[in-house]
């Protein structure tokens, strides 16, 4: 009966892979799964007093390897390779799990560039592997909900999308590895900004939720991107993006915020108004004056990938193809110039938890203008953004 269990490797446990890690135990409890090994450079130490203690007992269990072609090499190919690794090398790390026969989890953004998405559909097609992509809030049922509520016509005429997210990251956070907060490392894109990775799932979930998911789904991309943080990429932007459906989308992101807020999807039609707060998965409707709530559940998608493994008419909930829009967006940030530094008399830093953090003035406010009003910054007249 073992050999009949999917097997599963897991390439990084740090970082986001401490998640996984912790997902795949759950699977293991569920007898879905079979962990077969990992993949870490510095070995699983640093998972000590950061893992539950079954999890650590689990991957003790495990074989663990430096690379992938090691794993590969002396353990053979496990069904399924979840790959947490540093963006830049998605797509190698991804496409030596496809041609070795196994189906892949990646975690977003799938490739920091339009060629390397490319490669990357090239040979799931090729190789017949899957390859199901971690934005895990395409897992959530609100989803379906409010795609019937938008193709029903009961928040009438859509007149556009706007995405809200106002985080908050320190100095350090930057500073946690040699890509963070890059444009490119050794040559290599890396496009470590607000919009393609901290927080990607705003862009992604707005896409999703008009139905505007793959590559030819996107007409226009316009972007305002700055940093307040001494880093190559942006941490403050806004990004409007046109679909096919002639809906607008437009983002005001930043993480340069006084305090920290849940991220949300805001859809306006003419007869009311559905706010998806992804992370919760809840839907606040407000539908010709009457004002409502409703909570939903979610489908892990590793979970998804082994049950569309074992029965493909299960659907994945987020395959490859699916984040072609998103990449599209992430292609225009790649190409843009360099974020322009937002004047520092704009700027306070404050003093906590043995960091630095920025907090870019009234930045909250201008990020819900931005996403109401379908305009970038500089439209606006944000005071920071005039004075770059």
């Amino acid at each position: 009966m073992t050999s009949s269990i999917p097997t599963i490797a897991l390439v990084g446990v740090g970082g986001f892979g401490r998640h996984h890690l912790d997902n795949i135990a759950r699977l293991v409890g569920l007898g879905k799964v079979r962990l077969a090994g990992l993949i870490s450079r510095s070995g699983i130490g640093q998972l000590a007093g950061l893992s539950e203690p079954d999890v650590l007992a689990l991957a003790s269990t495990v074989p663990v390897f430096p690379t992938l072609d090691d794993y590969l090499a002396a353990a053979g190919v496990p069904t399924v390779v979840v790959i947490s690794s540093p963006i830049q090398a998605h797509t190698g790390l991804a496409l030596t799990a496809l041609r070795a026969g196994a189906h892949v989890l990646l975690e977003k953004p799938p490739a920091p560039s339009l060629a390397e998405f490319g490669r990357l559909g090239a040979a799931s097609a090729q190789t017949g592997r899957a390859v199901q992509v971690g934005f895990q809030s395409f897992g959530s049922q609100a989803l379906p909900r409010l795609a019937q509520l938008i193709d029903s016509g009961a928040l009438g005429r859509i007149r556009g999308v706007g995405a809200i997210g106002t985080w908050s990251r320190s100095e350090a956070y930057f500073t946690r590895s040699t890509w963070a907060g890059k444009r490119q490392l050794d040559g290599q894109p890396v496009v470590d900004g607000v919009i393609t990775n901290p927080l990607a799932h705003a862009v992604a979930t707005a896409l999703k939720v008009v139905g505007s998911t793959r590559i030819d789904h996107v007409s226009r991309v316009s972007l305002d991107l700055y940093r307040a943080n001494a880093i190559d990429c942006d941490d403050t932007s806004a990004v409007k993006v046109l679909t096919d459906r002639g809906i607008p989308i437009t983002a005001g992101l930043t993480l340069a915020a006084a305090a920290e807020s849940p991220p949300r999807v805001i859809v306006w039609g003419s007869r009311g108004s559905a706010t998806l707060w992804y992370v919760s998965d809840q839907l606040d409707l407000d539908l010709d004056g009457q004002r409502s709530t409703e909570h939903y559940g979610r489908t892990n998608l590793t979970e998804n990938l082994l049950d569309h493994l074992a029965d493909p008419a299960v659907d994945l909930l987020c395959p490859l193809v699916d984040t072609g829009a998103f990449t599209q967006v992430l292609e225009a940030v790649r190409c843009a110039p360099d974020p322009r530094r937002i004047d520092q008399r704009f700027v306070r830093w404050q003093d906590h938890d043995g960091s630095r953090w920025a907090v870019v003035d009234q930045v909250e406010f201008w990020c819900e203008r931005a996403a109401s009003e379908a305009a970038t910054f500089a439209e606006l007249g944000a005071p920071w953004a005039a004075c770059t």
